[in-house]
């Protein structure tokens, strides 16, 4: 029961962790581009067969308002 517990408010912790990124990537759109950035670093300098297809964000936009 109590590994529930800790389990619970772990991922209400996460939540709202998350909810406070959105808020500051939202504010700063430079943040977004710099997270993606952090990622692909992270990516590179990991040992595995990881393939990214970048895709300009413009192009989603006029995808997602269709």
């Amino acid at each position: 029961m109590l590994g529930k517990i800790v389990a619970a408010e772990g991922e209400m912790n996460a939540s709202r962790a998350l909810k406070e990124a959105s808020i500051v990537i939202c504010e700063s759109p430079a943040a977004l581009q710099l997270r993606y950035l952090q990622t692909l670093n992270t990516i590179a300098t990991e040992n595995n067969s990881t393939i990214v297809f970048p895709i300009p964000i413009d192009l989603l936009q006029g995808i997602i308002k269709k």
